[in-house]
């Protein structure tokens, strides 16, 4: 099975603060409300202008950050120090801010940009620095967006692509076990609310441009609401054919046709998001499950099918070293 190893987090390191801070092309989630909004991305966003779009600024430093802790004597580890010392700080945090304070942000990013944003808070927290204290504004405030967003949200986002719900309550969980009970009550509600009673998934996937599953994204989230043999009991009969290898499609990599085309793109993502899925899936069951080793096999072969492509166009190396992490990690 591929593991993360000193050499590939070196590359990835290296890919990413590449481009953490290459301005364009660059694509604003912006609605303007007048003549003065038309500026520049670093005039609205201080700290995350770089990477073509802002959740991709937000999770490629969650990356860096998380791949100088596991390997402290990297090559890229001062470069990446650096760089944090310079833009995590008070005043830009207040700059990003402001941006979601205006009239017309209060759908930003929701919820995929919010969760990586709580990700890279819970990553900043393990480093001896000050960014986590500097970044804690910014991460309450989207705390508090989805405290007021999920009671609201009657029906389940099951989308393959940035709106799905399972996978960003998935990375919120982990930063509200220690910090947030009430969002970690409230998303154990809502979830076992909207999936506690899921059966025989159909598994019609991938869509042509979705880099998540939305059957595994859903299955990893219940897998962190539930004890082992609750887990299992709920994932077969979420998914009861699995032994035979159905639906063929979760253990099928998805074929990129057009690497150079944004959206195609995402599918190499789909590849390595569910490789994550399948070895974190694997590893809730425990070795005792038949389905285990199935889900470990299948891990393997969607990352082997796109880890040779996180570089070798922008449309997918601005974002796909992230994925590729989670993947091998």
């Amino acid at each position: 099975m591929t593991l993360l190893t000193p050499d590939i987090a070196n590359r990835f390191a290296a890919l990413t603060l590449s481009h953490l801070g290459r301005r364009y092309p660059y694509k604003m989630d912006l609605v303007l409300g007048g003549p003065e909004d038309a500026r520049a991305p670093e005039d609205h966003h201080p700290i995350f202008h770089g990477s073509f779009d802002w959740h991709s600024c937000v999770h490629g430093w969650w990356q860096v950050l998380r791949l100088m802790r596991l390997f402290p004597d990297m090559a890229q580890a001062g470069a990446i120090r650096a760089r944090a010392d310079a833009m995590l700080v008070p005043d830009k945090v207040a700059g990003e801010l402001a941006y979601l304070h205006r009239p017309l942000s209060a759908g930003f990013e929701r919820p995929y940009g919010w969760a990586w944003a709580l990700a890279l808070h819970d990553e900043l927290a393990w480093h001896n620095a000050p960014w986590a204290e500097a970044f804690a504004p910014l991460a309450d405030a989207f705390a508090a967006r989805f405290h007021a967003f999920l009671p609201k949200l009657t029906y389940p986002l099951r989308v393959g692509t940035h709106f799905n719900i399972a996978f960003a309550l998935t990375l919120t969980l982990d930063w509200a076990q220690t910090r947030d009970p009430a969002l970690v009550a409230l998303i154990r509600d809502k979830a076992i609310g909207w999936f506690g009673q899921d059966r025989g998934c159909q598994a019609w996937e991938p869509g042509g441009d979705e880099f998540l599953s939305p059957a595994l994204c859903e299955a990893l989230l219940m897998s962190r609401l539930l004890d082992r043999a609750a887990f299992a009991d709920w994932f077969h009969a979420f998914l009861p054919d699995l032994a035979r290898g159905e639906p063929a499609t979760l253990f099928t990599p998805a074929s990129v046709s057009d690497r150079s085309d944004g959206k195609i793109a995402h599918l190499d993502g789909l590849n390595l998001s569910r490789g994550w899925c399948w070895r974190a899936i694997a590893a809730a069951l425990g070795p005792d499950d038949a389905v285990a080793t199935l889900a470990r096999d299948a891990a393997q072969v969607h990352v082997a099918a796109s880890l040779p492509h996180v570089a070798g166009d922008y449309m997918g190396e601005h974002w796909l070293a992230t994925f590729a992490l989670l993947a091998l990690e």
